[in-house]
């Protein structure tokens, strides 16, 4: 049987980016890269030039081509490398931790050089450390140690399998710190995809708070357009500004706000797509409540909920101001069209009064231009009869007065006639 030619491709796609296998201790350094502008229609073959140089620095064989993920030996590291829609991310997983937590020298696996050639942005970068099972006092001191207690968010995931800890700060070397406490128990595969979830989320949520930046940026001019369109409804009701003039400005208010709606539609329809990950991500952590601190949920419902109502609110008001444009614009126009029409009935008017008096005149004219015809043709006809006048012992006055009305009647009739073909 013939098989579709994307059978094995989409089939293999759900395969294509396992969780590492991670046993604690050991620890990750992520980093996520984005063009400033127009990520989504990047060059892809310069991100993975990007990748190759790396795995040239160590030997490593290249990816295929065409290829949206890598992972394999780099070093005493595996680096897990994918490609997304608007970033690439770079992980490097190490099975030994430093003995200075968090130190910004681990960042240094990635080679300064090859950091400054990047086709994009940092976007976000982490380091993640996983200690092995720790005794839950020891816990609490050490979080309290290594992050800012203030925004502090822990708790305990898939069924006691592990805690969590982060601050979601940048810290003085350019970081995020998270903190991973695996139990004994919990398997290599695991503490994979705790590792991988965390990256997920602090990735996610810097994606998301971009449509944030951007609705701060639109904000003052949609506040001026909002005054604006305002300002010309209310000219619509009144009689000091003229129609025409009021729907010109109208249509170039409604020209700006869909400009708006087309160039941030891609940035809010991302946001929103980049907010659920987020959600996902933190609701399969099956998250419990460690020592009375926040938990990761609940971190997002305070501090990072609020940003994507803000972004959700001004797509909103974007769209109902382009909305009440188009209304306003349809009402203005409807309101010229029966200005034109009013005039037109007028100008109609006026044009059927100048028909009647033409007609009038026409009718005149008709009636002198009989009485000229017929004067020449009395004179013509005169001429042709006058012998036989003469003859039967007619005067000329006699047969003039004979042959006048006949004249005059046929003449008449041949105009009549020829009036009501061009009817």
């Amino acid at each position: 049987m013939e098989d579709h030619p994307l059978r094995y491709t989409l089939a293999n796609e759900l395969h294509a980016r396992p969780f590492p296998t991670l046993e604690a201790p050991c620890g990750a350094i992520y980093l996520a890269i984005k063009r400033a502008e127009d990520a989504a229609g990047r060059d892809r073959e310069a991100d993975r030039l990007h990748l190759t140089q790396l795995l040239d620095r160590h030997g490593a064989p290249h990816p295929q081509p065409g290829a949206t993920h890598w992972f394999g030996e780099l070093g005493k590291y595996k680096l897990k490398w994918e490609q997304h829609t608007e970033f690439v991310t770079y992980t490097l997983f190490k099975p030994f931790v430093e003995d200075r937590p968090f130190d910004a020298k681990a960042f240094d696996a990635f080679p300064p050089g090859w950091l400054a050639d990047a086709p994009g942005a940092r976007i976000t970068s982490a380091l993640i450390r996983v200690e092995n099972e720790t005794p839950k006092p020891r816990i609490k001191e050490l979080i309290e140690e290594w992050f800012v207690p203030e925004s502090l968010a822990v708790s305990t995931v898939l069924d006691g399998a592990a805690t969590i800890a982060g601050d979601f700060r940048i810290d003085a070397g350019g970081h995020m710190r998270f903190a991973v406490f695996a139990q004994d128990t919990t398997g290599e595969r695991r503490v994979g995809r705790i590792v991988q979830r965390l990256c997920e989320i602090e990735t996610y949520k810097s994606m998301s708070m971009l449509g944030l930046a951007r609705a701060r940026e639109m904000g003052p001019r949609m506040g001026e357009l909002d005054q604006t369109l305002t300002g010309l409804m209310s000219n619509m009701t009144g009689k000091g500004a003229a129609a025409e003039d009021t729907l010109a400005a109208l249509l170039a208010t409604s020209a700006e706000l869909e400009n708006l709606l087309a160039q941030s539609s891609f940035r809010f329809g991302a946001t929103g797509a980049y907010e659920a990950i987020v959600n996902q991500r933190i609701d399969v952590l099956r998250e419990e409540r460690f020592n009375g601190r926040q938990t990761f949920g609940e971190f997002m419902m305070r501090r990072f909920d609020p940003a994507m109502r803000t972004v959700k609110a001004s797509e909103r008001r974007l769209q109902t101001m382009a909305e009440r444009a188009i209304r306003a614009g349809d009402l203005l126009r409807t309101r010229v069209d029966v200005e034109r029409s009013a005039q037109n009935q007028t100008l109609l008017e006026s044009m059927d009064q100048r028909a009647a008096l033409q007609l009038r005149l026409q009718k005149t004219v008709e009636g002198l231009s009989v009485v000229a015809i017929s004067y020449y043709a009395v004179n013509l006809v005169l001429y042709m009869v006058g012998p036989f006048g003469d003859t039967m012992g007619l005067t000329k006055l006699v047969t003039t007065a004979l042959v006048t009305p006949l004249v005059i009647l046929l003449v008449w009739w041949m105009v009549r006639r020829i009036r009501k073909k061009m009817e």
